[in-house]
Formats: C-alpha cells, structure tokens, sequence
C-alpha cells in the first residue's frame, strides 16, 4: 500500500499556503462536525429539558474541560516528535514514539479516570455551583469522565495521523460520530427521557465511534511497525516524550484552572445569567473551530520541515499561515455579529423573560468575544508553530499568562463595571498569551537562523 492511498503526506515540498490550507480544510471540516455534535447535546438539553439543565451542564464545561484537555495535551505534544521523525524519514524511531506514546497515554488515561471521579463533587462545591443545579452537573460530569479512556486513545490516533500528514481520516471519524451522536441523542433525550445522563452517555459512544475509524486507519500505514518492546517507554523515548507532552498538558489545565475561576464568579450572578453565558461558551467551538486546525496544520507542517532542515521554508509557511488566520478570523467575526442572535437561539428556551434575558447577556458576551478574534487566530497560529519546534515550555508560559490575565480580569474588572466585567476577562486572556507567543517565536528562529549560518 502506498504512502498516498494511506493519506499520509510529506509536508516538505509544494507550496506552503496550499498544503496548510489543503491540510487545514478537513480538519476545519472535523472540527465543524465535532461541534456540531457538542451543539446538538447542548441544544437538546437546552430546548427539550430547559434552562435549568442548560446551567447545569454549562457549570461542569470548564472542569470537564480540564481533564479532557489535559489528555489531549499530552497526546499532541507527543505527536511534534512524530512529525519530526516522519519529516526526517526515520521511520524506525517514529515508531517507536508512538508505542512509547501509546504505553504513556494508557498510565496516564488510568490516573486521569481515578482522579476526576474523586474530585468532581468537591470541585463544583468549591466552584460555587448552586444547590439546584449541582446534582445535575455532577451526574454529567460521572458520565462524562468514564469516557476519560476512549477520548485518550481518539486524541492519540488522530494526532499520529496529523502528524503523518493525514487530515482528512480524523474528519471522517468525526462525521461518523457526529451521525451516530445526533440519533443517541434524540433516542436517549427525547426519545427515552433519560435528560442530561443521555446528552452524556450519547457523546461517549459517538468517541467510541470515532476511535474505533482512527485505530483501523492507523493500522494500514506500513511505515508504522510496532514491536512489543516499542509499547514499554524506553529510557531514551519516555524523557522526550515528556518533555514535549506534559508542557501541552500543563499548559492547557492552567488555562482550564483559570476557566475555573470565572465559571466560580458568574456563579454568583444566578441561573439566567450561567444560562446565557453557556450558551455563548457553546458557540465558542465555531469562533475557535478555523484557528484550531490552522494550528495543527502549522504543528505538523513545522515540525517536518525542522526534521528535514528547511527554516527558510518554515518563514514562508508561517507568513502564509497569518494571513489565511486573519482573513478566516474577519469572515467569521462578520457572521457572528449578523447571525449570532440567530445561532444562541438554538440554546435558549423557557418563559419569555428567561428567555430574553439570557438572550441579551449571551449575544452582548458573543460580540466582545467576535470584535476581537484576530487576536485568538494569532495565538493559535504561534503557539502551534513553537510547537512544531519543539517548544512546549514557552507556550506553557502562556497558559500561565492566560490564567493570570483571566482570573485577575473576571475578579476586579466586575468590581467597577459590573457583572458585564466577566465577559473581558477572555479576551485578555488571548491577548495576554498572544504577545507572550509571538514574541517567543521570532526570538527562537532569529537564534535557528543564527545557528545554522555559523
């Protein structure tokens, strides 16, 4: 079987505004369907179960965040040494990073599952959750996380696959799933009544789903030859893998610590205004979805092109990269400040007042958040390409940046303007980090460029 009925792709040679587009697109695609289905869950419980389980569910996102991220976080790191291997066609030692990054993934999902099932309780009490709504949320969240194993090895697979140039097999795992998620979710909610248990339990077999397409994928690349030995983190493999991944995974729970906080202050401000404030949060995976899959296509582009020496090549790709980001980011502010009120309708349901209400505190969040989305485009674009070279450290500094910009925003700005204060602490957050980024990025190829002319 060849590399090319594989879909696996070599992303040193063409031109790079084609590849990264080319690449970019089906993962925008996947992403699209991913949120669609996130959508759906929310938009079901929203309209078929009311605002009160729309609160519920938005007061367990940024927990639920946290771990599945974490994990995530991992699998991604580990994927940079992937490209790195696949871009200097050192197929022995690519395979022997994914078997060392399968044994880690599988420690680390175990720990993962132990951990939140013991804290979710005590972390919505301390993040103020209202007695009416933490039953709800905590059924959520013990659903959610006994997936912790299946939304691992999905992360897993779909960053080997990236990492390896193929794009388009994630995007239909996530079609696939996102069919599959759609029926579990008008059987299990409208259909059986089982409520937010069922928006939970049908995203969990449609990840289930999603793996499974990945795994099958994966075993028909024959560049990829595992020994047994490859699964047990060699002493030479582990420490690097490490030194990308857990950066990843840090950088992003101090981001999700951050979300934490916030979701703690808007809390306070009663069922209404968590209401249309998570109904904003759900429309946060389509302003987000464009700048997300430019960035992994600047992780796999990057680090294939260091693995085969080619800076100058690196330059031309990430120019190319922060125009398409800018452009994308312009189109989609446009959309969401004409369709907006339009798309939070989907969330929001109940007695006329609740319902304007809620509607008025979501739409004001939503164009803060879309005025200013260049800005997270940007972030995205240079934490991505550190990545792809080997620095998860400096964007790990940013997470922190995030945090800080995040919590010290959502906890004094309310103090003088009001609970209209909260919906700034994001957008600082982004910008925070993203003068951190860039910054970082010319610096490190400055001193690339420096060292490969003496």
């Amino acid at each position: 079987m060849t590399e090319k009925t594989q879909r696996i792709r070599d992303l040193t040679q063409g031109s790079p505004t084609k590849l990264i587009l080319t690449f970019a697109l089906p993962l925008m695609l996947g992403n699209v369907f991913q949120q669609l289905y996130t959508v759906v869950d929310t938009a079901v419980v929203g309209q078929v179960v009311g605002v009160q389980a729309l609160a519920a569910v938005g007061a367990a996102d940024w927990l639920n965040w946290l771990v599945l991220s974490v994990m995530q976080g991992l699998a991604q790191g580990f994927s940079i040494l992937m490209s790195q291997y696949f871009g200097a066609k050192d197929y022995r030692q690519l395979s022997r990073s994914i078997g060392a990054s399968v044994g880690l993934c599988t420690i680390a999902a175990g720990l993962m599952l132990l951990i939140s099932q013991l804290c979710a309780r005590p972390v919505l009490l301390l993040l103020n959750t209202p007695e009416g709504i933490l039953g709800d949320s905590l059924l959520y969240l013990r659903i959610v996380f006994s997936g912790i194993p299946i939304i691992t090895a999905y992360n897993l697979l779909a960053s080997i696959l990236r990492a390896l140039g193929d794009s388009k097999t994630p995007l239909y795992a996530v079609v696939v799933a996102t069919v599959v998620n759609i029926a579990l979710d008008l059987l299990f909610v409208m259909g059986f009544h089982w409520g937010i248990a069922g928006a939970a339990a049908a995203t969990i077999i449609a990840q289930a789903v999603s793996t499974v397409y990945c795994f099958l994928a994966v075993r028909k690349i024959t560049i990829i030859r595992l020994e047994k030995r490859d699964l047990l983190p060699a002493r030479d493999m582990a420490p690097t893998l490490l030194r990308l991944g857990f950066p990843v995974a840090l950088q992003n729970g101090i981001i999700s610590v951050g979300g934490m906080v916030v979701q703690s202050v808007v809390n306070r401000y009663g069922m209404l205004f968590i209401a249309g404030f998570t109904a904003t949060n759900k429309l946060y995976g389509l302003l987000e979805i464009a700048a997300t899959s430019y960035g992994y296509a600047v992780t796999s582009f990057v680090g294939q092109n260091l693995g085969a020496g080619l800076l100058k090549r690196i330059r031309s790709g990430m120019r190319s990269a922060a125009v398409i980001a800018l452009l994308t980011s312009a189109v989609i502010t446009l959309c969401m400040l004409v369709f907006g009120r339009a798309f939070l309708g989907m969330f929001i349901s109940g007695a006329p007042e609740e319902a304007e209400a809620s509607m008025a505190i979501a739409y004001h969040y939503l164009a803060i958040m879309s005025l200013c989305l260049p800005v997270l485009y940007m972030l995205h674009i240079y934490r991505s390409a550190l990545m792809g070279l080997g620095d998860t450290v400096v964007p790990m500094a940013s997470g922190f940046m995030e945090m800080v910009m995040r919590i010290g925003i959502a906890l004094l700005l309310p103090l003088a303007i009001g609970q209209e204060g909260i919906f700034y602490a994001e957008v600082g957050a982004w910008t925070g980090a993203a003068v951190v980024l860039v910054t970082a990025y010319y610096i490190r190829m400055h001193r690339l460029w420096a060292s490969r002319q003496s």
